[in-house]
């Protein structure tokens, strides 16, 4: 992973990381567990901080956000608190409970806890984080009907609070950029894997509005880094931009300050499709995404390494090499693991696959050097 982050940190001087997305937790359905420590111990090789907040609790959110505040105090401000919360359960006295604690802004799952944006219960929190200029992330990903309809309509309704749409707003991204100028206090994260949502996301979002972040334990700060910054620079921002995207904008929604302007989007990228790369791009996210989901990827993995032969002569015959090797190292890593296991999010199977992730961030990121020594490899 470093020979990845270490060139793109090369070309961005001065710049801080700061995840606006990270969770801590032992009890989520889904069989993800992470302590505070271990979430430092990722942090610690990148020097960066973390904004943090529970896991899915199904038992309530009181212990888990006591706990988040607990570990933050601990952490010499490299953790920053957020509390999680139900519209169902009596949200606001908690919301308001754990700001008297510390707390500096609040997560929303609407999936996990079963609620919609426009509920009642829903409004009231927004009010709250209105009145107190709190952040509220709101999960934006897989699982969940569009939400971006009711995210206007609260956007507009408290304007002081700061919406932060997570995993690149993937639910409503085709759209709610068009309305983004008219709504400044909506931002959205960079917590997702899949390369080319996020290309499109920094075409048409102005990069004041995004926010770096990895969903630690189900990403990882070097490997989202990885991905933020190849599909910025894939997408044409400007060291300044990408700062702002790292971790200075967020900075300052924290501190309550006046967003940064970073200028408009660069809208899309003006290279040809290559459409040799495409296919590549395509049967590794089909690929990642029956893993994720427990079923069999090597199939489409198998397509995707087929889909890397070229000719020697041909211009993608450098990635296709790269590519084709990290595919053949994901195959042989996870020969004997099981379907069910690449299912549970875990440092083990972030590890297996990371590989596979990196050839399709490669193929969607051509303009975007690969590093060196691994296209001499």
């Amino acid at each position: 992973m470093k020979s990845w982050l270490a060139p793109l940190l090369a070309e961005l001087p001065g710049l801080s990381l700061f995840d606006a997305h990270t969770h801590i937790g032992f009890n989520d359905p889904d069989g993800a567990r992470l302590s505070g420590e271990q979430l430092l111990e990722i942090l610690a090789p990148l020097n960066a901080r973390a904004v943090v907040f529970p896991m899915h609790e199904p038992d309530g959110y009181r212990d888990a956000n006591d706990l988040i505040l607990s570990e933050a105090a601990a952490s010499e401000g490299r953790l920053i608190p957020f509390c999680r919360l139900d519209p169902h359960d009596d949200a606001v006295a908690e919301a308001a409970r754990c700001v008297e604690r510390g707390a500096r802004g609040i997560k929303l799952h609407p999936r996990a806890d079963a609620f919609a944006l426009d509920a009642p219960g829903s409004r009231k929190i927004f009010a709250l984080a209105h009145e107190r200029r709190l952040p509220v992330l709101i999960h934006a990903g897989r699982g969940i009907p569009a939400l971006g309809r009711h995210t206007l309509e609260l956007s507009g309704e408290f304007p002081d609070s700061r919406i932060i749409l997570a995993h690149a707003a993937v639910s409503d991204l085709s759209w709610i950029w068009r309305y983004l100028p008219d709504h400044p206090n909506i931002f959205i994260d960079t917590a997702w894997w899949v390369p080319i949502d996020l290309v499109t996301l920094f075409s048409y979002v102005p990069p004041g509005r995004i926010l770096f972040a990895s969903d630690t334990p189900y990403g990882t700060p070097a490997m989202n880094a990885i991905l933020t910054f190849r599909c910025a620079l894939q997408a044409g921002l400007s060291t300044e931009q990408i700062t702002g995207v790292a971790g200075a904008q967020l900075e300052r929604l924290l501190s309550g300050e006046e967003p940064l302007d970073l200028g408009p989007p660069p809208g899309p990228p003006q290279l040809p499709t290559d459409l040799i790369l495409d296919r590549v791009t395509m049967y590794i996210s089909v690929a990642l995404g029956r893993m994720i989901a427990g079923a069999p990827g090597e199939e489409m993995a198998a397509l995707a390494r087929l889909a890397c032969t070229v000719d020697d002569d041909a211009p993608q015959a450098a990635i296709c090499r790269v590519m084709a090797a990290l595919i053949d190292y994901q195959a042989q890593a996870a020969a004997s693991v099981s379907a069910d296991e690449l299912a549970t999010p875990s440092t083990q199977r972030l590890a297996l696959l990371a590989p596979l992730l990196l050839a399709a961030t490669l193929a969607a990121t051509p303009s975007v050097p690969a590093p060196a020594e691994l296209v001499a490899a």
